[in-house]
């Protein structure tokens, strides 16, 4: 019988890097990369920030800041930009193959994904394997790297030991927490990281192998 797979998904299955670069262009163009770049930095800050904001606004609001640390001018509602195009962020190559081998072991898959439902929906009608359980930031009020999601998760599933693992390209948000619940994470270094690895159960570089390490995790 398979166990529980869990993914962050921008990053891990949507292409996050080349969505949200994509959209910076199009409202600075020749800046998109250095946007990018700061908005990775203050993200975490304005996610961080109390009473807590919806994606759609974090997304604006991570903007506006990255623009004015950058010196660039942003026309009225060019902010909107990265929640209007969020749900056409390109999949990954690999999501197909590997979401397919693990449905065809047996296993079943959540997404655990600080975004909006309205957002995410668009992304999971592109997804090219069923999601039979998500946890969304709205859902429980809270950002990873909070726990909320994890526990929300184990909540509902009742997944333990050796009945779940957690994949996930972000040391930060995914690989840390999950780790500090005791929960399997594999990290999928896409982004060739310099954080400890020892946190993680595994380190692949992309999802090409990852039903064979889920195999040997969940058993």
């Amino acid at each position: 019988m398979g166990g529980w797979v869990s993914f962050d998904c921008y990053g891990t299955l949507v292409d996050w890097n080349r969505g949200i670069t994509a959209a910076m262009e199009s409202v600075a163009p020749g800046r998109g990369a250095e946007l990018r770049a700061l908005y990775e930095r203050v993200e975490p800050e304005v996610q961080a920030e109390r009473p807590f904001r919806l994606y759609r606004e974090v997304l604006a609001e991570g903007l506006r800041r990255s623009a004015r640390l950058a010196g660039v001018g942003l026309a009225p509602g060019a902010e909107a930009a990265l929640a209007a195009s969020l749900p056409d962020w390109p999949v990954f190559a690999d999501v197909g193959p590997a979401l397919g081998a693990l449905r065809d072991a047996g296993h079943r898959i959540a997404v655990l994904s600080n975004v909006d439902p309205d957002l995410f929906a668009g992304t999971r009608e592109r997804l090219p394997a069923e999601v039979d359980l998500v946890v969304t930031a709205a859902d429980v009020e809270s950002y990873k790297p909070g726990l909320a999601h994890f526990e929300r998760f184990r909540e509902l599933t009742g997944a333990g030991r050796g009945e779940w693992v957690h994949a996930a390209c972000s040391w930060f948000h995914d690989v840390s927490p999950a780790h500090r619940l005791g929960v399997p994470a594999v990290w999928v270094d896409r982004d060739h990281g310099s954080e400890d690895p020892s946190l993680a159960a595994a380190v692949i570089p992309d999802l090409v192998t990852l039903p064979v390490v889920v195999a040997s995790l969940l058993g």
